[in-house]
């Protein structure tokens, strides 16, 4: 199977291939493919002869291939782009015992003819002779969700190939408010870039000014607040986190202290101890090492097991089991205090 850095690559260089099939739960990867398609192959005086962009909800398959198979109009391609195309019947190929249109098209497609599957929220059954033959003679890309840990380097990437940087607690931030919808994050970064310093990185500054996240009264803040047994400072955090319409929901500040102490856990039991280590076995940047160090030594092994213990159960009563409803703002005060004083 292609990776998104190959595929972008022989687009740059004006490699193609006759089928791309573009599939997975992570949409940006596949939009970021089928737009270079779009907007790069054909130049914008053929593209209205020869680039037809159709939607899976409005076509069959006949018609799809129909398409396909029509030559260009003085020019080396016909691109075919189908959009939501998990909304189309039969793109995933038939049963095994009937006759297979997309099956056959994908084992002789015209060479002149560049096509675009883009399928979201679901993948092609590695069973079947279609991914076979799509994975070994032309495109087949699976888009996967990014885990949440990576989304802060991802985010330092995208700034570094834009010829910028942001300070890694800012991207860290970013990462811990926007989570792994990376079209959602991207949309964020491209109101960076156009309003971010041209010599001097993004700091927390301007994420506050142009994201929308409060640099001061955030998860994040929270976290490293909780770490140093900071108890006024997470105390401060909390009430205004909870009066935020925004950051009322304790749920997403417990997946994160979840992981939080998960990564804590990990240092105690980590036989290398060295930063860099340390910051590969944690998955984090090699920046914030040394708060989790600093963390480790405030919280004990057997103290964050129990912390587990609390989050899970404070999980549970925000969703009302085996507890009357109570605000999230209380939740949040009860958890943190037995937190700091554990």
């Amino acid at each position: 199977m292609h990776t998104f850095e190959q595929i972008v690559g022989d687009l740059k260089k004006k490699i193609y291939k006759p089928v791309y099939y573009l599939m997975g739960e992570e949409s940006y990867f596949i939009d970021e493919i089928t737009n270079l398609i779009e907007k790069g192959v054909l130049p914008e005086a053929e593209r209205s002869f020869n680039q037809t962009i159709l939607y899976g909800k409005d076509i069959d398959l006949g018609a799809l291939l129909n398409h396909a198979r029509r030559f260009p109009m003085m020019s080396n391609y016909n691109v075919v782009i189908v959009k939501e195309a998990q909304n189309m019947k039969d793109i995933e190929g038939m049963a095994a015992d009937k006759t297979d249109p997309f099956l056959m098209y994908a084992e002789n497609p015209p060479k002149s003819t560049i096509l675009v599957i883009n399928l979201k929220g679901k993948s092609l059954d590695k069973r079947k002779k279609l991914f076979k033959v799509l994975d070994k003679d032309q495109v087949l890309f699976e888009s996967v969700k990014m885990y949440d840990n990576k989304v802060g380097t991802w985010i330092i990437n995208q700034f570094k190939e834009a010829g910028k940087t942001i300070d890694p607690k800012a991207a860290e931030l970013m990462a811990s408010h926007l989570g792994n919808d990376l079209s959602l994050v991207a949309r964020e970064i491209e109101k960076l870039l156009i309003t971010a310093p041209k010599n001097s990185p993004v700091t927390l500054k301007e994420i506050e000014d142009n994201v929308g996240i409060s640099k001061d009264f955030n998860v994040f803040e929270l976290q490293h607040a909780i770490g140093k047994k900071d108890v006024y400072k997470a105390n401060l955090i909390i009430t205004h986190m909870g009066q935020n319409p925004k950051t009322k929901s304790i749920i997403p500040m417990i997946a994160f202290l979840y992981s939080y102490f998960t990564k804590i856990i990990m240092v105690h039991s980590a036989d290398d101890k060295s930063k860099q280590s340390l910051a590969s076995l944690l998955g984090v940047n090699p920046f914030f090492i040394q708060d989790y160090l600093d963390a480790a030594r405030n919280y004990p092994k057997s103290k964050c097991i129990h912390i587990i213990s609390f989050l899970r159960e404070y999980d549970a009563k925000s969703k009302g089991i085996d507890s009357p409803p109570v605000e999230d703002l209380e939740l949040m005060r009860e958890l943190i205090y037995k937190i700091l004083h554990i």
